[in-house]
């Protein structure tokens, strides 16, 4: 089973029908046995990192989810769920994240409109399999404050928004989109379709 997390972090069911109407059957849980034998793992997110993360912990699901991603199970962070794949933000404190990606999550700059929300472009920073169903310079639906300020080897996709903002990110089968592919129309649900093919073929690896 496919598995949206559950960790209170609210605006589930309009993700649960994106992927339901591209065919992809998800179930929404926070259990951690039912996450345990999932075979692909979304993880999305609304809200401050801090307060997701003590809540990831009160639910026990960290571990839960570091192993599952350690394991090469096909995993998709979305908006502040990819925020959580890091490994510290800067969002009203100092918060550590799951880690299993390297960076730092910061403040986007006042120079621009703070939060960046609304339409943006991708600009396609390298090739990879996600980006097959879809156009350089598609527009994608963005709601944040924060971004990722990390080594560029993990770029798939970028928006200019005052600073280059990662937009699709990668490590081996760990995927983090910052924008709501979800809200974000026909551009939105053909990376939704292209992670339900690369499911479906096993063709993400751990190795």
């Amino acid at each position: 089973m496919n598995i949206i997390v559950d960790y209170g972090a609210g605006n589930l069911s309009s993700l649960q029908r994106a992927f339901e109407q591209i065919g992809l059957d998800v179930e929404i849980s926070d259990d951690k046995e039912v996450i345990q034998n999932a075979s692909s793992i979304i993880l999305p997110g609304v809200g401050a990192f801090g307060a997701a993360m003590d809540e990831l912990k009160k639910r026990n699901l960290i571990d839960v989810l570091k192993k599952k991603a350690m394991e090469g199970t096909p995993f998709l962070g979305i908006c502040l769920g990819m925020q959580l794949l890091y490994e510290f933000s800067e969002e009203e404190g100092k918060y550590e994240g799951l880690g299993l990606l390297k960076g730092t999550i910061k403040r986007i700059p006042d120079t621009v409109k703070v939060p960046h929300m609304g339409w943006n472009s991708l600009t396609f920073y390298k090739n990879d399999p996600i980006l097959k169903n879809n156009l350089d310079g598609d527009y994608v639906y963005f709601v944040h404050s924060y971004y990722a300020q990390a080594d560029d080897e993990n770029i798939v996709a970028y928006s200019d928004y005052g600073v280059k903002v990662p937009a699709i990110v990668n490590s081996k089968n760990i995927y983090g989109m910052q924008f709501h592919p979800e809200k974000s129309s026909e551009a939105g649900l053909n990376l939704l379709k292209t992670f339900k093919e690369m499911i479906s073929y096993e063709t993400i690896s751990s190795n």
